[in-house]
This record gives structure tokens, sequence and C-alpha cells, in this order.
């Protein structure tokens, strides 16, 4: 129990199913149950990581809520962790069909329409398009590690990842979540971006429709992606835009830099709240 403002503040999560857009995916709510909470505030909504899952946020969500004073969503896309088998062949625009399709149904099933994007490299990139097209329902947008195109860099990283699933814990760690779709969701992951027509995705178009206030977050160390990638959000949204290369910090800059990714998110937000 963490103390907040003078104020000890209650977390209370519930973990469950929600049908939308035609297939069973696995949501935790985060609520804050204080009478000084604002019933107005947006929800915060997380959004994971090419591999990730609701715990592989571990308390980071529970953390930025209780901060901010806002409502959260966590949720495993189709095919990951408790959400229903991803049966097809991964498509090439698999982010643009997450951001079009998946997202927009679980937060009208959900009946959120306030909602602050918080996404993690996979997770930024589908904030990112979303934004773009459901601006509506979007007030802001968080983005960690986000892609926006291919780059040398990040294709030697995966081919990093893809022989350090063969021969490290690696798969053992992610089939804690991903139990026996743990192969299928990492090679269909890897051989994505691995493969030649996947070279030329790029989706710089959507950005000129971002009207949202944006936090663009990167670490300077980052595996997959380089500071092009920072450079080319900030240089395409049109609406107010604010980044930070985080020193000292890979590609998971929530868990690599703690503190001064919760210090930044939380004034960023907090200038969307008042």
């Amino acid at each position: 129990m963490k103390q907040n403002s003078k104020q000890e503040r209650h977390i209370s999560c519930r973990t469950f199913h929600v049908r939308a857009a035609a297939c069973r995916l696995r949501v935790k709510s985060i609520e804050l149950r204080s009478d000084s909470v604002a019933t107005d505030r947006p929800t915060l909504v997380f959004l994971h990581e090419g591999l990730g899952c609701i715990e592989l946020w571990r308390d980071f969500p529970e953390t930025l809520c209780e901060a901010t004073g806002c409502t959260g969503l966590v949720y495993d896309r189709k095919g990951y962790g408790g959400s229903e088998k991803f049966e097809d062949p991964w498509p090439l625009d698999y982010l643009q069909k997450e951001s079009l399709t998946y997202l927009p149904e679980l937060l009208k099933e959900c009946n959120i329409d306030h909602a602050v994007l918080i996404g993690h490299s996979d997770g930024g990139t589908i904030a990112l398009i979303t934004a773009a097209i459901h601006g509506n329902v979007v007030c802001a947008i968080i983005t960690e590690a986000a892609h926006i195109f291919v780059e040398e860099l990040t294709i030697a990283g995966i081919r990093k990842a893809v022989e350090a699933f063969k021969t490290t814990p690696l798969k053992e760690k992610l089939a804690r979540y991903h139990k026996k779709n743990t192969e299928t969701i990492f090679y269909r992951w890897a051989n994505r971006w691995l493969s030649p027509e996947f070279l030329s995705w790029n989706i710089e178009r959507y950005l000129p429709k971002i009207t949202c206030p944006i936090l663009v977050l990167q670490g300077e160390d980052d595996e997959y992606g380089t500071p092009a990638q920072i450079q080319g959000i900030v240089g395409h949204v049109s609406g107010p835009v604010y980044s930070k290369l985080i020193p000292d910090c890979g590609h998971v800059p929530h868990f690599q830099a703690k503190n001064a990714v919760l210090f930044e998110m939380t004034q960023f937000i907090r200038t969307i709240v008042t």
C-alpha cells in the first residue's frame, strides 16, 4: 500500500474476458478507490510489445494509475497470453489491423471514450495508428520505443532475439505467460519482421493525422531502433509533441529507467487532466 499526496489510495484490479471484434480478449481493469479521484479523468490503456502480455507490464500500470489518479486498462492482444488464439498467418499489416479493428472495438465494449494510449514497441506503433484514425476517443498518447519504419538495427536486434530464443532461457520465460503458444507467438513475430516483404513497412503516412498531445520516449541504447524513430514521429505529427531520449536505457524504458519514465509520464498526463 502506497502513499500519494498524503492520502492512502487502494487499488482494485480485476481480470476478465471481453468479446470484441469477434474474438475473446483477456483484460485487466485498474480502479482507484478514493473519494478524491476525479471521475472525468481519462482511462490509461496499456498496449504491450510484440512478445508481451498483461503480466509482462508487472506493476507499472498500477503505479502510473496511482500517480495520476486515472483508471487503467491492460489487455492481451489476440493470440497472446490469455486471449483467444490467432489461427491465421500473421499479415503484413498486423499492426494496422490491431489499431483499426481490435483495439477500437475493445474500447467500445469497455465503454472507454476518453483514453490515453500508452504503448511499448509494437504497442507504441498501434497507439500512433489508432490516434490517427480514431482521434475521437483518444485524448493523448505515450509511446515507448515505437517503430514507424524498419531499420537495419531493428533487423539485427531481432536476429539476436532469435538466437537467444534458441540458446538462452528466453523461451522458458515467455512460456510462463504464453504457454503452448510460445513458439508460434515468437516465430510469427520474428519471421514477419525478418521477411523481405516487410522491409518496406512504414506508417509515416498516418502521423500527420495525429492532433492530440503525444509524449515520445526512447532509450538512447535501444537495441531495436535508432533516434531516427523518435525524430520521425516528432517531425510528422500535427499535435503538440514532447520527446525524450533516456540515457543509459535500452528497449524497455519503463523497467530500465522506471523512475525517470514514471516522472515523464506523470507530468505529461497531468497536463492532460488539469
